[in-house]
């Protein structure tokens, strides 16, 4: 008999902040029999925002698939699910963090991430926010790459060192792996 201990699913939810919620929902995922791969919670306005990725059999991602829409009623969460598979990584050469701050113009995040994609450069984890600093409304970003062994690391921190004086933000680059 084929085992489908494999099988994954990703779980988001999203509601008013509140207490409890992280504990009804790992109880939830627990109670069910799935294991938790993978998480992250954020505070987005005065909305909370969870998204999981759980691994189990079958019959423990089913459970969940059952049950979660139920739960998010009772605690007045929005709820989301789709099953995927382990994510197999391409190959890279590197990954970096990079950190911007600046003043806060609108399209500077989609100018980035557009460059990104252009490079062929794959984003695993982004945060952005804004702050008021001598009354003036500024953003941070932070966002972690993968750079892929066909892209020249040099031209390409190059042409984003170009990017950045263009949007005038200042920027600290780290390789991280």
């Amino acid at each position: 008999m084929a085992t489908f201990a494999n099988q994954q699913l990703v779980l988001t939810a999203i509601g008013e902040d509140r207490p409890g919620i992280v504990s009804e929902l790992t109880k939830l995922v627990s109670d069910c029999h799935c294991n938790i791969i993978d998480s992250r919670i954020a505070i987005l306005g005065n909305e909370f925002t969870f998204i999981m990725l759980l691994s189990g059999d079958m019959a423990a991602l089913c459970r969940v698939e059952h049950l979660l829409p139920l739960k998010g009623m009772e605690m007045g969460l929005l709820t989301m699910m789709k099953r995927t598979s382990q994510h197999i990584p391409g190959e890279y050469s590197a990954g970096y963090t990079l950190e911007y701050h600046g003043v806060d113009t609108p399209g500077t995040l989609s100018k980035f991430t557009g460059f990104f994609a252009e490079q062929n450069i794959s984003i695993c984890s982004l945060k952005s926010d804004t702050y008021e600093e001598n009354e003036q409304l500024m953003m941070r970003c932070e966002i972690e790459v993968n750079i892929p062994v066909e892209v020249d690391s040099d031209e390409f921190k190059m042409k984003f060192e170009d990017l950045s004086r263009k949007l005038n933000v200042d920027y600290i680059f780290r390789r991280i792996r």
